[in-house]
């Protein structure tokens, strides 16, 4: 009887763990990798902001409109800040308004959507007919009305969002838990008496997390743009705290974007390169959790 040879490169695939082929898939992807480091250079500059940012967010140090200099390397606003202080201090606020308004709707998203797909019957009705109103609302007028409403600043913005972007996940969230619960391990767990909670968060949740943490990033991405698009129509951050949507509210005039670039290329670029950023991991951290993915 012939003795089948394995391939090294197979045997060591076999013996690794899980998350170390989701962290061996997740290499592959040359630009998501390009796109954490990226990612986690900027975060760590933004959370060292009050250490690198060589002047205070809200301190007049200069001309007014100052060109780019050995000074001050983004140059000036139209008060006299510094540009690159701010721009720190700015994408530390974009990025806590981005995390904790997709923590929020991930939070959210997730109870209920456990609740509708493992009771069923009535509370899957219920939960699922108010998650259909609240999608059949244009998103952006949605949140542009609840913005109205309150009174602008960081918290309400982050609350607002929240609160809005949870009814993808649930939705989610409930088509995995209506197959989950006719498995034989979940059976198990109620033939043997196990209590609910341990049964929704300790053995169906865990099975579920991995298209929770992909949609997320994706959440995460469109929570940075709402705010900035919020702060650049007045309705978000509100001056004097810098955000990266109220800087680049400064540059509606012909002068501002035509004379002083340094006003707005600088935040409009770092949106776009968040917000790739995050995409890009998402998209990777998809084929990496995908179990059907033989790469």
């Amino acid at each position: 009887m012939k003795q089948k040879i394995i391939d090294p490169l197979e045997k060591d695939m076999i013996s690794e763990s899980y998350f170390q082929t989701v962290f061996r898939r997740f290499r592959r992807h040359r630009l998501a990798l390009a796109s954490f480091i990226v990612l986690a250079l900027l975060g760590g500059a933004a959370l060292l902001a009050p250490v690198l940012a060589p002047f205070g967010p809200d301190e007049i140090v200069g001309t007014f409109s100052g060109a780019p200099c050995k000074e001050f390397l983004l140059g000036t606003d139209q008060i006299g800040r510094d540009v690159f202080s701010r721009l720190l201090y700015a994408m530390r606020v974009s990025l806590l308004v981005g995390i904790l308004a997709t923590f929020i709707s991930t939070a959210v998203g997730v109870v209920l959507g456990l609740a509708a797909g493992y009771f069923g019957g009535i509370v899957d009705m219920a939960v699922m007919r108010f998650t259909d109103m609240v999608m059949s609302f244009p998103y952006i007028l949605l949140v542009l009305v609840a913005a109205s409403i309150f009174k602008p600043g960081m918290w309400s913005i982050i609350l607002i969002l929240g609160f809005v972007d949870w009814p993808g996940i649930a939705r989610l969230v409930r088509g995995n838990v209506l197959n989950l619960r006719e498995t034989n391990f979940v059976k198990g767990n109620l033939i043997a008496g196990m209590p609910l909670g341990h049964i929704l968060f300790s053995e169906i949740l865990p099975n579920t997390v991995a298209p929770i943490l992909v949609y997320a990033t994706s959440v995460l991405a469109l929570s940075m743009l709402d705010e900035a698009a919020l702060s650049f129509l007045g309705m978000g951050v509100r001056p004097p705290t810098a955000s990266l949507g109220n800087m680049l509210n400064g540059a509606q005039s012909l002068t501002v974007l035509t004379r002083q670039p340094w006003l707005w290329i600088p935040p409009g670029l770092l949106i776009v390169i968040l917000v790739m950023a995050i995409n890009f991991i998402g998209d990777a951290l998809r084929d990496a959790l995908d179990p059907n993915s033989r790469r």
